[in-house]
């Protein structure tokens, strides 16, 4: 327990160290395909938000949902690529394919849906190669380009929010 804390602070840490150098890019494109990252332990209604985004004209298919987990059970099935705190390396980097796979796919939109900041989260969010990525405003302002000031069980607020701004910046 204890060593997973110093694990945690020595990633983030080390990300927060990184993000000075960061250099934000804003493609005009519009918004076709969207990445989900989502922390389960705070906000389990995924396919309720999926919904809400299906009735923003986005398709089904061009929705792609990763659930971290704080605990991965063996035996039971996942409906969603799942990933732990486990998959995290002391070098910030993540073990699972899964994660890697998602991270490496460039959505127009990535939609960091947590708002308590754990190390593993922090590291798919930096690394994601999506064009635009919309978080909460409890998260560190550099992880994410438009911000969202509300809590994670007021999904539909989030969803209308994302979709209000990405109408104004003309990306739908």
């Amino acid at each position: 327990m204890f060593l997973n804390y110093i694990k945690d602070f020595s990633v983030k840490k080390r990300l927060k160290n990184s993000l000075q150098n960061v250099k934000t890019v804003l493609t005009v494109n519009s918004i076709k395909t969207i990445g989900l990252l989502i922390d389960e332990s705070y906000f389990s209604e995924i396919n309720l938000f999926r919904n809400e985004l299906l009735l923003s004209g986005i398709l089904e298919s061009n929705i792609e949902v990763l659930v971290y987990r704080d605990r991965l059970k063996k035996n039971k099935s996942m409906s969603q690529a799942t990933f732990s705190a486990s998959d995290l390396n002391w070098n910030g980097t993540i073990s699972n394919t899964a994660v890697n796979d998602f991270v490496d796919k460039q959505f127009d939109l990535l939609i960091s849906y947590y708002d308590v900041e754990k190390a593993v989260l922090l590291v798919a969010t930096n690394n994601s190669k999506a064009h635009f990525k919309v978080g909460f405003a409890a998260i560190n302002k550099r992880f994410n380009d438009l911000m969202i000031n509300t809590n994670a069980e007021n999904y539909k607020v989030f969803s209308h929010e994302v979709f209000r701004y990405l109408k104004i910046l003309k990306k739908i």
